[in-house]
């Protein structure tokens, strides 16, 4: 089997769940496949996040990526829910957790490179327990 493709899901795919495809192709590229999705998309990334992504890690996610539908991408083994406080959008997979971040659109620089911080720490923590096979798929 090749390596699991894991799905960032929110509703709108613009912010949190983009930025969680971006790190998990930084930090784990050699672990899983990232891929982000939607309900509903926006006419581009959340440009607070584009910038502090740049500023922070190097990534231009303008180049790379772009907001999708949960029809745009392919099967997945595991699907990580952002938080979404709604009705979070279904897709079929393996695994499931909801990862409960905030949304920063619109906050202060702070409280966005706060949300940053935490999604780099459950990228890394999920490479980890993937590698290590606790989450069975």
């Amino acid at each position: 089997m090749g390596k699991p493709k894991v799905a960032f899901i929110c509703v709108h795919n613009s912010c949190r769940s983009q930025i969680a495809e971006a790190l998990g192709k930084h930090l784990a590229e050699d672990i899983f496949e990232s891929y982000s999705a939607g309900t509903e998309i926006k006419p581009q990334i959340n440009q607070d996040a584009v910038r502090l992504m740049k500023e922070i890690y190097s990534i231009d996610m303008e180049k790379t990526q772009r907001s999708k539908l949960l029809s745009d991408i392919p099967s997945v083994d595991i699907v990580i829910t952002m938080g979404c406080n709604v009705n979070c959008p279904f897709l079929p997979c393996k695994y499931r957790e909801d990862w409960g971040l905030e949304d920063p659109s619109g906050k202060s620089d702070e409280e966005f490179k706060t949300v940053i911080n935490e999604i780099e720490q459950k990228i890394k923590l999920l490479a980890q327990r993937i590698k290590s096979n606790t989450i069975i798929i």
